[in-house]
Formats: C-alpha cells, sequence, structure tokens
C-alpha cells in the first residue's frame, strides 16, 4: 500500500498545467507559486508520480501537511510527453486525483506572441511557425478534450490571465499580497528593491536620549516613545489608509510582492518602530506582511 492510501489526509493537491506553448502556461505557473504550489516547470510525465509519492512520504516522515504540487509539462519534453497520459493514468491508479489545466489560444494570438519575442516554436524545426503550431495543436488534441479546465487565452493580457488562474484555485485561503515593510537608515543608501519610502526623520531621533540610545525601536521602551511622539500615530493613520487604495489596484493587477521602506538616520530606532507598526496593522485575509530590519545592528 503506497503513502498516499495509508493516510490521505496527507496527499498532495496536485495540479498539471499543460497546453500550447506560447498560450501562457508560464504564467499559470507564476500564480500557483505566489499562490504557495510547490511548481516544477518542464517535468518529465514518468516523473509525476515520483514527486507525488515524495511529497507526501515526506509530510508523513516530518508530519507536516505536504506543499500542494504543480507541475507544468509540455513538448519541450520531447519524447517524454507521449507518457504523459499513462502517467496522468498511472496517478489516478495510486489515488491520487490530478487536476489538468490545459492552456489553448487561436493560431493568430500565438502567432502574434511568438513573433512579439522573435523565438522559434520547440515544433518549428526548419518550417514555418505555424507549421510548429500547427503540429502541437494536432498532438495534443485529444488531451485538450479530456482536460478539466481549460482556458482560452487569445483575448487576455498577463493580468487578465492571472485573474482567472486565481479563480480557478481560489480555495487557497493564503493571502493574495505580501508586503515586505523594511526598516533602514538614509546614511547607508535607500534600499534599491523599494517600491515605497517613507522618511521617519520627521520625529525627534531617540538616540539623543541617553536612556534610549542603546535600545532598539524593537523594544517597547524606545517604540512607546516613537509612537507617543506628535505626528506619529496621525502618520501611521493616514498610510494605512494611503495603502487601502493601492492593495486593493495591486491585487486588481496581480501583483503579489511590494516592499515598503521605512528610513530614519541610522535605521535603529524611528524606522524600526514604525515598520513594526505598519507591518502589525497590515495583516488581513488578502495580505501578509512580513518586516525586514536592513540596517538593525549595523552600527
Amino acid at each position: 500500500m503506497n503513502d498516499v492510501e495509508e493516510s490521505p489526509e496527507l496527499a498532495p493537491e496536485l495540479i498539471v498545467v499543460t497546453g500550447m506553448s506560447g498560450a501562457g502556461r508560464t504564467t499559470a505557473a507564476n500564480v500557483l507559486e505566489d499562490r504557495g504550489w510547490y511548481v516544477i516547470d518542464n517535468l518529465p510525465p514518468q516523473l509525476l508520480v515520483a514527486m507525488a509519492d515524495l511529497l507526501a512520504k515526506q509530510g508523513i516522515e516530518n508530519r507536516e501537511s505536504v506543499p500542494k504540487l504543480a507541475a507544468v509539462v509540455d513538448v519541450r519534453s520531447r519524447e517524454f510527453f507521449t507518457d504523459f497520459r499513462e502517467g496522468l493514468d498511472h496517478l489516478r491508479d495510486e489515488g491520487w486525483r490530478p487536476t489538468v489545466i490545459f492552456m489553448d489560444a487561436t493560431d493568430e494570438a500565438l502567432v502574434r506572441r511568438f513573433e512579439s519575442v522573435r523565438r522559434p516554436h520547440p515544433l518549428q524545426a526548419e518550417g514555418r511557425l505555424l507549421d510548429g503550431i500547427q503540429e502541437e495543436r494536432e498532438a495534443l488534441r485529444d488531451l485538450r478534450a479530456t482536460a478539466d479546465i481549460l482556458i482560452d487565452t487569445s483575448g487576455l493580457n498577463v493580468h487578465q490571465l492571472s485573474s482567472k488562474v486565481r479563480e480557478f484555485v481560489g480555495g487557497d485561503d493564503g493571502p493574495a499580497l505580501r508586503i515586505a515593510v523594511m526598516s533602514f537608515g538614509f546614511k547607508y543608501g535607500i534600499p534599491l528593491d523599494a517600491d515605497l519610502v517613507f522618511d521617519m526623520r520627521f520625529l525627534p531621533n531617540p538616540f539623543w536620549n541617553p536612556q534610549l540610545r542603546p535600545h532598539t525601536g524593537q523594544e517597547s521602551i524606545v517604540a512607546d516613545y516613537v509612537l507617543a511622539q506628535p505626528g506619529a500615530k496621525e502618520f501611521l493613520d493616514r498610510t494605512l489608509s494611503l495603502l487601502e487604495p493601492m492593495t486593493a489596484g495591486y491585487l486588481r493587477e496581480g501583483r503579489s510582492y511590494v516592499t515598503l521602506a521605512v528610513g530614519c538616520t541610522g535605521g535603529k530606532h524611528r524606522s524600526v518602530a514604525m515598520a513594526e507598526a505598519l507591518a502589525d496593522r497590515l495583516n488581513s485575509r488578502d495580505v501578509k506582511s512580513l518586516v525586514v530590519h536592513r540596517d538593525l545592528g549595523r552600527e
């Protein structure tokens, strides 16, 4: 008896993304990865069963929930692709219930996309681009007819496609947007990956208070002092209000990660305290925050 049958509650969810080259498989894989799936690109079909069983066994041994597995399988596998259906049948025989998502688009849309990136079709060889597309379409005809989910991406941009894929995996209760709140010291430079930068140097600097100087913004003695200063709570409230429409817009556009940088002179007191306060209040069903103190301990 295999691991899945012994502990069905530990069996990972399994999605197989396949379909036409240029139809959006990579975008679908990125969405799944952002939603917490363990994504494997260009996986040979023969390894589907081995990979699923490995994850299930790992979960049993570590007494942890098994990561949700998503595999991208396509004609790049060449001779391996002919074994795709056999691999799916083998999975079902062992108790798995894989969901097959087939990405498709019209020939016209696929031609435009390949021409825009100036790359040949995987099956084009010495022929025309359209020859490769038609050969692939014929090879996938039966698989397309039996797929669990068919997504036609012909008229979709990347944001619309991302939204559609999220609809199909909407059972995920994880956050759709992750916000990294990073404290830093201006004297060490502004973070290169910051999407938004806020300056806390309008608040009194605890550095000049001998009792506060050795402590950091992570400690209540400093945090309470910083947040009690005139303008501190107003800044916190208004910043959160400002972020509400921005967060909604990020979610609509399919953006999954944002970095919010909060700076002070040295990155030890004011920025650390405010970053902790912002991150704590940003957490919600759709947003998960994490705090990074880039320059803390650097002085």
